[in-house]
């Protein structure tokens, strides 16, 4: 399907639109800021959790294995048992020494294998232990965890709810004002927001220097600006500069149409 060509609009509307798509922006920031670190805390807490909750399965899956080894030496201790009363009723009926010191030897080889397979269960036994205690701490830590996230989720839900509303609201006005910007400059837009740490793109210049900016812009490049007719960024940041005169109609138009 082809793409839906934007209007062509002119350099002072593409202005005005990039302005109040950083004024929306701006303010999902400041929503989003609210939070604070809680939903890195839930993301980390539910990884630690999860990293956790596999060890866990894990050890379960060797007290699967270790109980099947146990199992194993009992049925195999049974059929020692076995054998060595079959070989003693033999005894009974040997026609010579030779034959019965044979049948010994069997049942004395049987026995040494009992005493292997109880000792290879109380290995198994022994590891079963130190894995119920590997086992019963992870539980614990999971439990607490658990516990932790919670609180934590039922904080974040609490602040989310207060917000959620004027967050959905702003949602929408931003598909609505980003749609009036052309592709290629919206991600330009997107590009120099994201390399900034305030998410601040578009920026009013302030006293002859870009707002937040230290570094003065040259008297001709602020003549420049305020006559509107080409994008102009600022060359220590990369914002996109804008005169204070349009920031403020925009700023106003903007509060009106959100408040």
């Amino acid at each position: 399907m082809a793409k839906t060509q934007k209007a062509e609009i002119s350099v002072e509307e593409k202005l005005r639109a990039l302005y109040d798509l950083q004024f929306i922006d701006s303010r999902l920031d400041e929503i989003r800021n609210t939070r604070g670190e809680l939903p890195l805390e839930v993301e980390d807490l539910e990884d630690e959790i999860a990293g956790l909750q596999k060890k866990s399965d894990l050890l379960q899956e060797d007290f699967k294995e270790l109980d099947k080894e146990i199992k194993v030496r009992k049925e195999n201790i049974k059929q020692s048992e076995t054998q060595i009363e079959k070989y003693k009723k033999q005894q009974d009926n040997v026609r010579n020494n030779r034959e019965f010191e044979a049948l010994a030897k069997e049942i004395e080889f049987q026995e040494l294998e009992i005493e292997l397979f109880e000792k290879h269960i109380r290995e198994f036994k022994a590891k079963s232990e130190q894995k119920t205690e590997v086992l019963n701490g992870l539980n614990e830590k999971i439990a607490s965890y658990n516990e932790h996230l919670a609180h934590k989720k039922s904080e974040l839900d609490t602040i989310v709810k207060e917000t959620e509303l004027e967050e959905s609201q702003l949602e929408e006005k931003r598909k609505e004002f980003a749609a009036k910007v052309e592709d290629r400059l919206l991600n330009s837009y997107e590009k120099i927001r994201k390399s900034l740490k305030n998410g601040l793109a578009v920026v009013p210049v302030e006293r002859g220097a870009s707002a937040g900016s230290f570094f003065a812009i040259p008297p001709q490049r602020q003549v420049e600006i305020a006559l509107r007719k080409k994008i102009i960024t600022d060359e220590y940041s990369g914002r996109i500069l804008v005169d204070s005169e349009l920031a403020e109609e925009e700023r106003q138009k903007m509060e009106d149409l959100l408040n």
